[in-house]
């Protein structure tokens, strides 16, 4: 079940939410220095994090699934954004650089559409960034943020996933270490949190971020080759001796 744009927009309204989203857009910031003239999509609740790429990228889109709802963005510009369906994202084959999916993946109904889709429309040379809840972490067994619905994942859970939808895992990041508790005491302590987690307990973090590029081409399942028998003569009024694989 998709969490409603509403509760995403007033989650990142919140303290808590902007404690999040500024640790999360250091990761996303880190593994991507540098979009100067590429285009970057947004999708799922991305809008948080695209602003730092505008000054840099050529393009920058937002879409959001239907279930989940669309609202206006950037508020102070034209709209960028796009209500869409996840089997069918209206763009062009390869003609976007960058997709950064981030409140998406652990609700999509249709894993594997919504992943062919995304290879479609990337450039040859294009990279997908994808932030999703760690199974592991806290964040993912309380509801109270919306890191706490979805399907949530390990670091290697996603990158199979990634493998086997005609991607390659190329760096993975684990981030966002503070509890997802929203008193004074822990969002002035966040910066000690992350890089505590990030040295001592990795495993334990709140999101898992793996970026990817696509495979040009499919695999070719490798056909099992055919035993072949030759016939063996037999002396009249004897029997064959059946071959010990047969007994």
């Amino acid at each position: 079940m998709w969490t409603d744009v509403v509760d995403l927009r007033d989650f990142y309204a919140s303290p808590l939410g902007q404690v999040a989203r500024r640790h999360v857009a250091a990761h996303l910031r880190a593994m991507w220095p540098d979009v100067a003239g590429q285009s970057v999509l947004g999708l799922g609740y991305a809008v948080p994090y695209l602003r730092p790429f505008k000054s840099q990228a050529s393009r920058v889109l937002a879409m959001m699934p239907g279930p989940q709802g669309v609202m206006h963005w950037p508020p102070e510009g034209p709209n960028a954004t796009a209500l869409v369906e996840e089997e069918g994202l209206p763009l062009p084959d390869m003609s976007i650089d960058r997709v950064l999916l981030i409140h998406a993946l652990e609700h999509a109904e249709s894993l594997r559409v919504l992943m062919r889709e995304i290879w479609r429309v990337l450039s040859p040379a294009g990279r997908v960034l994808i932030v999703v809840p760690n199974r592991r972490g806290i964040w993912a067994r309380l509801d109270r943020t919306p890191f706490g619905h979805g399907h949530p994942y390990t670091a290697g859970q996603l990158s199979r996933l990634l493998r086997e939808n005609l991607f390659v895992p190329q760096q993975t990041r684990m981030g966002l270490f503070i509890p997802p508790l929203g008193g004074s005491l822990w969002l002035r302590t966040a910066k000690a949190w992350e890089g505590a987690g990030r040295r001592f307990f990795p495993a334990l973090a709140g999101v898992a971020i793996v970026e990817a590029t696509k495979t040009l081409y499919a695999p070719t399942p490798v056909k099992k080759r055919l035993l072949l028998r030759r016939p063996s003569w037999v002396p009249e009024g004897m029997r064959p001796i059946p071959s010990p694989r047969h007994q």
